[in-house]
């Protein structure tokens, strides 16, 4: 039985992560979904409210689980008895990136592969940051991201009040 998992922040989960996550889980036995919570960057929802907006993205797959995590990701895979890392790669900077992160856990722990599929075409512009970033301006994002993550983004915009949503914007404003 080969067991992988599939790291992330996931703020929000969206269409691209459940289609990296089913093919991954179509191809091995069992796949975690491990929700990072300790991420270097500014983060919209807590550690739980990602954890049961991803749980809930796969409640009906029975080989996949969704653990929350706050080590590093080799740690991880080998706490839970996974040999994969799944990533996913959409454009050529993420190949960039991700070689270097596979490369440095390959370093921490040579027992544990990274496995990259390449995003579904439909899912190539999706990034959490562009969802946040259309939802903090009122934009649509039902085709982004599953119902219940959208209803979710919209009851935090308005919880965040107009200040604190301007911080999340980069680019699509302009």
């Amino acid at each position: 039985m080969v067991k992988a998992i599939f790291p992330g922040t996931f703020d929000p989960i969206h269409y691209g992560h459940i289609d990296i996550a089913n093919r991954a889980a179509d191809i091995f036995d069992e796949l975690i979904v491990g929700v990072y919570d300790k991420p270097l960057k500014k983060l919209i929802f807590s550690p739980e409210q990602r954890l049961e907006l991803t749980r809930e993205s796969f409640k009906d797959r029975e080989n996949i689980k969704v653990i929350g995590y706050n080590t590093l990701t080799v740690q991880f895979a080998q706490e839970v008895g996974a040999k994969v890392i799944v990533r996913g790669l959409r454009v050529f900077s993420d190949f960039e990136h991700e070689f270097r992160m596979a490369l440095a856990n390959r370093r921490l722990n040579k027992e544990i592969e990274v496995f990259a599929l390449i995003t579904s075409e439909e899912h190539t512009f999706l990034s959490s940051t562009t969802v946040r970033e259309i939802a903090a301006l009122g934009g649509d994002v039902s085709t982004m991201v599953p119902p219940h993550v959208a209803k979710a983004l919209g009851v935090e915009m308005v919880e965040m009040g107009d200040s604190n949503r301007m911080n999340l914007h980069s680019s699509l404003r302009d």
